[in-house]
């Protein structure tokens, strides 16, 4: 079966810009786009005019109208549009499972907009199990991106807990033709951060700089040799990794990231360096499920 990226549109202009971003994603990566709309008719318990069929043809004029303009702006992509009879939510995380990617459109630097309002984008990015691209559009106007702009990667942690996050990092600055600037942001630990054996494993390497630079190193081994055409750019930096990240995507193309796909007691969270460079990102942000 073909992979599919997968756009919501609620009829917004950001929500537009995100169509249009992810149509051209779709034509770099040569695969079919499915662009979604839900729509649920819930009867509001208020003295207001309540139509469901003007509302259905609502969200009728919304999947047609993003149908036609990306069927006329990008004649050669393979498009299907539909509407999704679920609430929002459920509705992206359904048409996530069969996903290669879902996009969704932001407003600013506050929360997440366009598509989904507040608490349900950071739902969707949380719960899903593809990645999620931000995108963000503060005007509501074309998406203007620098094309010889990095692919920028968050990597943490090692080998196989970076993986997916990396996988999709390369696959992005591939079909880009650009550079892909690999970031590993670190700390001092705190006096009791650390134990005997890690601290004693770094001091192996010369000092907790040059253990964290050859951590990066052995993450992005094996997606070197997968993707040899990709130039990378190793980047070791000592700070917060939002701030890092921020500061080294100034001039991305898109900026990848990772959040822990297990729950918490307290459930699905995006992850606080996530949740940082999506307020703060101006260009796209994806967040990739991990273990």
């Amino acid at each position: 079966m073909k992979r599919t990226l997968v756009v919501g549109v609620d009829g917004s202009p950001q929500s537009r810009a995100a169509a249009d971003w992810a149509a051209r994603e779709a034509v770099r990566r040569d695969l079919p786009l499915r662009v979604v709309h839900a729509w649920l008719w819930q009867s509001l318990a208020l003295p207001l005019p309540q139509d469901r069929e003007v509302e259905e043809r609502r969200a009728d004029d919304v999947m047609e109208e993003a149908r036609d303009a990306l069927g006329h702006r990008y004649p050669h992509l393979s498009l299907s549009a539909e509407v999704i009879l679920e609430a929002p939510v459920q509705a992206l995380l359904h048409a996530a499972k069969e996903a290669e990617m879902l996009v969704l459109g932001t407003r600013g630097h506050s929360a997440l907009a366009g598509f989904l309002l507040g608490s349900y984008g950071r739902q969707v990015i949380a719960a899903a199990e593809c990645p999620v691209v931000s995108v963000r559009s503060p005007h509501g106007g074309p998406l203007v991106l620098p094309e010889e702009g990095e692919v920028v990667v968050g990597q943490q942690g090692g080998v196989e807990e970076s993986a997916e996050v990396l996988g999709v990092a390369f696959e992005a600055a591939a079909v880009r033709k650009v550079p892909l600037r690999a970031v590993r942001a670190w700390n001092l630990p705190p006096v009791y951060g650390y134990s005997p054996g890690s601290m004693w494993l770094a001091d192996q390497f010369g000092g907790l700089e040059p253990y964290e630079k050859a951590a990066l190193e052995q993450a992005l081994e094996p997606w070197r040799l997968r993707y040899p055409d990709v130039e990378v750019i190793e980047h070791v930096e000592r700070g917060s990794a939002g701030h890092v990240l921020l500061t080294a995507a100034s001039d991305a193309q898109l900026l990848v990231v990772g959040r822990q796909a297990r729950e918490s007691s307290l459930g699905a969270r995006i992850g606080s360096v996530a949740h940082a460079v999506l307020h703060h990102a101006v260009c796209p942000v994806a967040v990739v499920p991990h273990p």
